[in-house]
């Protein structure tokens, strides 16, 4: 929860990241950038706003919105071939590969405004010294087009 400071007001009005994010951006000129949210600011409006303003927005997608979620996940159930892989970086003690899967087979179905394409990302970490594999899946959603 935070204070957002009401244009031409000395009031103040509590609100959220979600409340906060529009009145934000307004004060910054996004025409022909990038914005990314985390899955919080995975909303209609926010999204509506970003591409208004002539913006691209890449946000992911978690359960707070369950039924993008779910239809994103069923998608990449089977990936198949990624679209791209980073190939293995070794830091911090770690061997990581990244790899992406991108479609635009959701776009005409997906309840979301502005769909370009919907991704998987898989993290794949293997700690040096234990050998320990871990797998991270994230989804997300886009306005950008491939």
């Amino acid at each position: 929860m935070g204070t957002l400071p009401v244009e031409d007001s000395d009031e103040q009005k509590r609100t959220n990241e979600i409340g906060m994010a529009i009145p934000l951006l307004k004060t910054c000129v996004i025409e022909g950038k990038d914005i990314t949210g985390d899955a919080l600011l995975t909303q209609r409006a926010i999204a509506n706003y970003v591409v208004e303003q002539g913006a691209h927005y890449h946000f992911t997608v978690k359960g707070n919105q369950p039924e993008l979620e779910r239809d994103i996940a069923l998608l990449f159930e089977t990936r198949g071939a990624p679209d791209f892989v980073e190939a293995a970086s070794i830091e911090h003690g770690r061997i990581e590969t990244r790899r992406i899967w991108c479609s635009t087979a959701l776009n005409d179905y997906l309840d979301f405004p502005l769909t370009g394409q919907v991704f998987c990302i898989e993290r794949e970490s293997i700690d040096k010294k234990s050998g320990e594999t871990r797998l991270e899946t994230a989804l997300g959603i886009t306005s950008r087009t491939p």
